[in-house]
């Protein structure tokens, strides 16, 4: 049986894979039937044939499950593109309760500041009526 999987190169505690089609019985490392591109996890880069990557997938192939997730992400044109970041925060629970309290305080700000906008050309118009009656008198 025929597998697509990642292929470990680099240093220790800096990874680095090249995607490899292979047999399912060969060793992580050993000599691969194709490569197909590479995965750099520090850097987030990924360079993949998707089409050549496709076209073992409907030959049979079985890819492992991050290389399923990196071949949906690859682009159709199997050029260099960085994958984005996506981190958790990691927050305690007090955190997490005050940036709950925060939204609705944040939320309501830009609401506020836009209705006094709407507000002013009225408070203008009413001002200038009033200005006008004061002078009226004083002339």
């Amino acid at each position: 049986m025929v597998k697509i999987r990642l292929k470990r190169l680099g240093r220790k505690k800096r990874p680095f894979y090249r995607i490899v089609v292979t047999d399912i019985r060969a060793r992580r490392d050993c000599a691969p039937i194709e490569e197909l591109g590479y995965y750099n996890p520090l850097t987030k880069d990924l360079k993949l044939n998707k089409t050549q990557a496709l076209d073992w997938v409907s030959k049979g192939a079985q890819p492992s499950d991050k290389v399923k997730w990196l071949i949906d992400k690859a682009p159709e044109s199997g050029e260099l593109i960085r994958l984005e970041l996506v981190r958790k925060e990691r927050l305690s629970k007090k955190a997490k309760a005050k940036a709950d309290e925060d939204k609705p305080a944040e939320e309501a700000a830009p609401a506020a500041a836009e209705e006094p906008k709407t507000e002013e050309p009225a408070a203008v118009e009413a001002a200038a009526p009033a200005a006008e009656a004061e002078e009226a008198p004083a002339e």
